[in-house]
């Protein structure tokens, strides 16, 4: 069974079901969380940059995979 997850749009992905949205609402739970923690011990806005950098851009590289392995057109539709 292919779930379609995603639909494209230019150069992202927008969602088309609950799943999606829950996976774009833990992506960017995730990344408020990082950012609060990382900013607590930084001491200036490079630090908290070169401290959020790594894990922003890991989710957000996942979310983009996720929505390219269950979008409409990888599905055959």
């Amino acid at each position: 069974m292919k779930t379609k997850w995603f639909q494209r749009f230019g150069w992202f992905y927008v969602p088309v079901s609950i799943p999606r949205a829950i996976v774009c609402l833990l992506a960017v739970l995730f990344c408020c969380t990082v950012f609060r923690a990382v900013d607590r011990h930084s001491h200036s806005v490079s630090d908290t940059l070169y401290g959020v950098f790594p894990f922003f851009v890991c989710t957000f590289l996942m979310v983009d995979w996720v929505g390219a392995k269950t979008s409409r057109e990888n599905s055959g539709d």
